[in-house]
């Protein structure tokens, strides 16, 4: 499925899963169900960390970023996957959900007025961290891990 669900068989992904394409069609009635299957944790998991970070007195920004990192170094996988499935994930609101959560984190870093310059600095930072969990996928966890933080608060400028 590293192709995208569209592209995939429904009969390669029960073999993948090890079941029978009926099976499969047991638990998810099309396609964009399976996606949503995917997509519903990973959205609900983001809403926690947003919500989490939002609710604490004071904002850390290396505490922040490392978090926003950690997020989506686990779920890259699942983001390698959706990502080819860009119409679905319009359809699903998470382009919106990912942008608001943009906004909201960088709005704890930078106060509730943000100038440009400074949403324009989150935006670069936020997303950022979320690409090169995708663009590095053979680096180390740690390495990664430091590299993308350093490079987000050198964006931030904070």
């Amino acid at each position: 499925m590293q192709q995208g669900v569209q592209r995939t068989s429904l009969q390669d992904i029960a073999d993948k899963l090890g079941i029978t394409k009926p099976a499969l069609y047991y638990h998810f009635a099309s396609r964009e169900e399976l996606v949503r299957s995917i997509l519903v944790p990973l959205i609900d998991e983001g809403e926690r960390f947003v919500e989490d970070q939002e609710s604490r007195g004071a904002v850390d920004a290396r505490e922040l970023l490392e978090g926003y990192f950690d997020f989506h170094y686990r779920h890259r996988h699942d983001l390698m996957l959706v990502l080819a499935e860009i119409s679905m994930l319009a359809d699903l609101g998470l382009i919106d959900k990912v942008l608001a959560w943009r906004d909201r984190l960088g709005k704890l870093v930078f106060g509730s007025r943000p100038t440009l310059a400074q949403s324009t600095r989150a935006v670069v930072a936020l997303g950022g961290l979320q690409d090169c969990c995708l663009q590095f996928p053979d680096t180390p966890y740690e390495v990664l891990r430091a590299s993308s933080v350093d490079a987000a608060l050198a964006a931030l400028g904070v």
